[in-house]
């Protein structure tokens, strides 16, 4: 029996006992062994980590570096192929060496497992790209077997004075502290709901999706949104675009100029923005390299992204119009977490229903 093991035996006899929560048996006997139990913080990446240390929490800083709307994210038989599969994905988009991924995630998922002798604070806000890694650090922390009273997260979607709320990143260290106190413990049924909408999103197949949209839950209040949000990554029923996509396409026709302000009218078309500007450029490069083009972009390719002028094709104005199906024109190889998108997809995104419907 291990030491951890059999400190959690300890816990659990005592709140035999005393009908004490997990957390509060817990903190009972790290207050008598002396020992304050560690901390770890996991949040949505470097930004958000490194603010996180200038505001002097308490414990490690674990920064979660994936973005999992973007390229395969299958059902694995492990956290080592899962590493592997996503750590190709990245490098083919230009974001890395390969195995320099592949080993960071390693340590990454090390680290977070190493933690299970403590206590985990979680700091993810209400956008897609944070909902998705919450889910899957959940589905982890269940597998490792960590109580649900050993986990609080600060999650939020608004802050006081800011509109239109871009996330942690915005937030200064002080003002990233004064969140700390609205940490609040989760319950099993929301792991059981994290673990549940995890399989969902890495299944082969959507069925499951539709059912996490309709989840409530008070501690992962943002869910059913963000899974709504990710169903309309999928073509659309009426001219075979993403949202995404279509939101690049209506940018572009308004005149927004070069790229660097398509990207930020995009962004400002979302109600929770999560879209970083590496996956809008890889988009926007697969409408203009498609074999009928959606997008003219112009300039010099080694000039940054946001300056390079950009316009309609013809076939752009016809698809945007809805006289012409981008999928059937164009085909599609697309990943949505474990689904590959290939030929004519059996699921289509119809707007009239807000539901995936098959073709």
């Amino acid at each position: 029996m291990t030491r951890e093991s059999g400190f959690k035996q300890r816990v659990r006899a005592r709140m035999a006992r005393t009908g004490e929560r997990y957390s509060t048996a817990r903190a009972h006997l790290d207050a008598g062994s002396g020992a304050p139990a560690p901390v770890l913080n996991v949040t949505n990446g470097d930004s958000v980590a490194g603010t996180l240390r200038e505001a002097g929490v308490p414990g490690a800083v674990l920064p979660w570096r994936d973005v999992l709307h973007d390229g395969p994210v299958p059902a694995a038989e492990s956290e080592a192929a899962l590493r592997r599969v996503r750590a190709a994905h990245l490098a083919a988009r230009g974001w890395g060496d390969a195995d320099e991924i592949e080993r960071d995630g390693a340590v990454r998922d090390a680290t977070l497992a190493a933690g299970a002798a403590g206590r985990y604070v979680l700091w993810f806000e209400a956008d897609l790209y944070d909902q998705l890694q919450l889910v899957q650090v959940l589905d982890m922390l269940r597998r490792l077997g960590v109580e649900p009273d050993a986990i609080t997260q600060v999650s939020v979607g608004e802050y006081p004075g800011i509109a239109h709320f871009g996330g942690l990143g915005e937030l200064r260290a002080d003002q990233l502290a004064a969140l700390a106190p609205e940490a609040r413990p989760l319950t099993a049924e929301a792991m059981d709901l994290a673990a549940l909408a995890w399989a969902a999103f890495t299944s082969p197949v959507a069925l499951g999706l539709a059912g996490v949209t309709r989840a409530r839950s008070p501690e992962l209040r943002f869910l059913a949104e963000a899974f709504a949000r990710l169903l309309q990554e999928y073509p659309s029923w009426s001219d075979g675009l993403s949202l995404t996509q279509r939101r690049i396409l209506l940018a572009v026709a308004e005149g927004a100029g070069p790229l660097g302000a398509v990207f930020r009218r995009v962004a400002q078309a979302e109600r929770r923005p999560f879209l970083g500007d590496l996956v809008f450029w890889a988009i926007a490069r697969e409408l203009a390299d498609c074999a009928e083009p959606l997008l003219a972009i112009g300039g010099d390719p080694d000039e940054p992204f946001g300056r390079r002028p950009v316009g309609l094709t013809p076939m752009g104005e016809r698809v945007l119009a809805g006289l012409e199906d981008h999928v059937r024109r164009n085909g599609i190889d697309r990943w949505i977490g474990g689904v590959h998108l290939t030929g004519h997809p059996m699921f289509r995104y119809d707007e009239r229903l807000e539901a995936l419907r098959s073709t």
